[in-house]
């Protein structure tokens, strides 16, 4: 079986044939650090998590880039507004979207190039640019020019009419055409810059990733990923550059965008100020359950995201959890290449249908088969729930955290005690005493399971 993606830029869904199958690549944008991230941009982050995990089943070397935007302007307002310095709010945000990542289960990429390490990469291509007849300087700022480009819209598929119609295009006199976007731009003394041929100033947004792909991936990569919202202006312009300074080489052979994520049936927007923060959301829920969520829908798909789906998601990884509880120890992931999950997977990453097969996998294993039967169906369930970064935890683990935020009214020690308490009441035969220590336990949230193996507990 081999993989298919859809090609934001063919709008098709094509088989995936990598350039060089000893290295395959791909770039993924990141955040702008100047605040925590929301769940929207939670999503690109554990979808391209997914496919590098596939990638990684299918491919020696897999390399995958995500920048951190270390420099921009509302990082500087934000700064300002604290009375803070740039670097250190940027580190600050930059670890807390590493923290939020790693609790959603996303690994760490090949690479983390940040944009502030690579101006000397981003001047060298703006000077290219403009020795290729791109680009030109204009009252200290260097424009890339659009109209230089013959087929420039190509990936939004929209003309340059439609797309400035539909834009928040900065008018400026400087500009030989309202489309032109900025390559570089000056700084005031206040605000930071580095030097250059066109005086001091700071890259533009799009030029960063140019420059960090360039380096790290090289002048064509397989693959360049992110939100819906990044198609125009960002993914356009990061294009044009690209292409223009390697002569028309491609920039990206796929180009795959996730959808955007509605919350209780609205667009985010700051406006509606609806934006679901993660740390505030993992809070609430487990990081896994957020992924459960994101993974439930198929990744172009427009997602609702609400409380209802939060807590459904979470039953869902209950009843997934059981099934493993009790069967799992001892047992390896082992992927099974040739089963309807991983088929799902290679189908431009239906992940939806490979949860179902989850279930499936699950439901199966404890239809009484075999013992040597059980541990192979298990094994390939985790297998399959490790390519999505799913089941992660000791069983016993996951029933035993905190559940909706509550800080633990009881201690895992106070279970453990109150359930020795039990067991000698009922070695005294006192059940009224046994049966007080249960409903006792229960009115706190932990519910107590009698097995032939012993007692287990779980918070309700």
């Amino acid at each position: 079986m081999s993989l298919a993606l859809y090609n934001t830029l063919s709008r098709s869904k094509e088989p995936f044939t990598p350039l060089d199958p000893e290295r395959v690549t791909m770039y993924v944008c990141g955040p702008t650090v100047y605040n925590r991230v929301h769940i929207g941009n939670a999503r690109p982050a554990v979808v391209f998590d997914t496919l590098f995990r596939v990638l990684q089943s299918q491919y020696p070397n897999v390399v995958y880039a995500r920048n951190i935007t270390d420099i921009d302007d509302k990082i500087m307002n934000t700064a300002a507004e604290l009375g803070e310095d740039i670097s250190v709010l940027s580190q600050r945000y930059a670890q807390a979207y590493f923290d939020d990542m790693a609790a959603l289960n996303c690994l760490d990429p090949s690479i983390i190039p940040y944009a502030t390490a690579h101006v000397p990469e981003m001047i060298n291509m703006i000077e290219r640019l403009m020795n290729k007849g791109h680009a030109y300087a204009a009252e200290g700022n260097v424009l890339f020019a659009v109209e230089s480009m013959e087929n420039y819209g190509e990936l939004s598929g929209r003309s340059l009419d439609d797309m400035l119609a539909g834009a928040r295009v900065e008018v400026a006199s400087y500009k030989r055409f309202a489309g032109d976007f900025i390559l570089w731009k000056p700084s005031a003394d206040s605000e930071p810059g580095w030097d250059s041929p066109w005086g001091r100033g700071r890259p533009g947004w799009h030029m960063e990733c140019s420059a960090m792909i360039e380096k790290h991936l090289g002048d064509t990569i397989d693959i360049h990923g992110g939100g819906q919202d990044l198609i125009f202006p960002h993914h356009e312009n990061e294009m044009a550059q690209s292409c223009s300074a390697h002569d028309g080489a491609p920039f990206a052979k796929y180009w795959l965008h996730n959808g955007f994520i509605n919350i209780e049936g609205e667009k985010m927007s700051k406006s509606l100020g609806n934006f679901r923060m993660v740390n505030d959301l993992l809070e609430q829920y487990p990081g896994e359950v957020l992924r459960y969520v994101v993974l439930s829908a198929h990744y172009r798909s427009e997602q609702n995201f609400g409380k209802e789906l939060l807590d459904s998601a979470w039953r869902s990884l209950d009843s997934l959890y059981g099934y493993l509880r009790g069967d799992s120890l001892g047992t390896a992931a082992q992927l099974n290449k040739e089963g309807a999950g991983y088929a799902a997977l290679l189908d431009d990453l239906n992940t939806p249908m490979a949860i179902s097969e989850l279930y499936r996998l699950a439901k199966e294993m404890h239809a009484d088969p075999s013992v040597e039967q059980k541990a192979i169906l298990c094994s390939e369930l985790l297998g399959l729930a490790h390519m999505m970064g799913l089941l992660q935890q000791d069983p016993e683990q996951w029933f035993k955290q905190a559940r909706g935020g509550d800080t633990d009214s009881v201690s895992e020690a106070e279970i453990d005690a109150l359930i020795l308490k039990r067991q000698q009441a009922k070695a005294d035969k006192d059940y009224a005493g046994a049966d007080k220590v249960r409903q006792d336990l229960l009115e706190l949230g932990v519910v107590l399971e009698d097995s032939r193996e012993g007692t287990t507990w779980r918070r309700s």
